[in-house]
């Protein structure tokens, strides 16, 4: 017997904090590094998990500014490691419709890995199957002054429209469903503007054990949730009615 079709569509935007590579590392008696490249590994079977499961856009918290203040041979070791994912993961991304975004402060990035992020923006400009944010030395602190900032600049009324547009994720909708891995539960100054009205999701999984049933966990809670931004449950039913 066929089973009903879902009635709830799944996320359009779903937001993820990969939390929990260096506890899966050193669970293992390894060096944190390795916990950040399992990391990659998984990072690249959610990305397929979202395409396949209708997600439009995903984004992602890599690296955030507080990430500077850890051991210089782990900032280190993330840095080579993001540089080599990008000359691996970019062309299978790019086979797989995937448009790459990179969104963060570049200042203090080192050159080569500027051009990385321009060359893989501009490799997958065409694609239109997953929009993939990479938040990179990115905080939601930032976001907001960066987008005052710009407003004060162009002489713009700081309107919360205005402050919306000038945002870094200016060109995708706001999160639906917001993950966080790895047992904490705090937004960790990530997408604090955009996520006002995304439904939260805490698994106790480390990054590098979050599998697609995990991301179906996640998108089954939201799905069983109201959403009434504001209304009572009352105009929600009426509405969808």
């Amino acid at each position: 017997m066929a089973s009903s079709p879902q009635t709830t569509p799944p996320p359009h935007h779903v937001a993820i904090v990969m939390d929990g590579n260096g506890r899966w590392a050193t669970k293992r008696f390894l060096p944190r590094v390795a916990g950040h490249k399992q990391g990659v590994e998984s990072l690249r079977r959610c990305v397929k998990a979202c395409a396949d499961r209708g997600v439009g856009v995903l984004t992602v918290f890599a690296f955030s500014s507080e990430n500077w203040n850890r051991p210089p041979e782990e900032v280190s070791g993330l840095m080579q490691l993001m540089v080599g994912a990008l000359a691996r993961e970019v062309p299978r991304l790019n086979a797989d419709g995937v448009r790459l975004h990179f969104v963060g402060e570049r200042a203090g990035l080192s050159d080569k890995m500027v051009a990385g992020l321009v060359s893989a923006e501009q490799t997958t400009a065409h694609n239109s199957r997953l929009v993939l944010n990479i938040c990179f030395n990115y905080g939601g602190r930032w976001d907001i002054a960066r987008a005052a900032a710009k407003l004060a600049e162009q002489g713009l009324p700081m309107t919360e429209m205005n402050l919306d547009r000038a945002m870094a994720l200016a060109h995708v909708p706001d999160p639906d469903l917001f993950i966080r891995t790895g047992g904490e539960q705090r937004l960790s100054n990530f997408l604090l503007w955009q996520s006002a009205y995304a439904e939260l999701f805490f698994s106790d999984k480390l990054w590098p054990e979050f599998d697609e049933a995990a991301l179906d966990e996640a998108i089954a809670a939201f799905q069983g949730r109201e959403r009434r931004f504001g209304q009572t449950s009352a105009q929600v039913s009426a509405s969808a009615a």
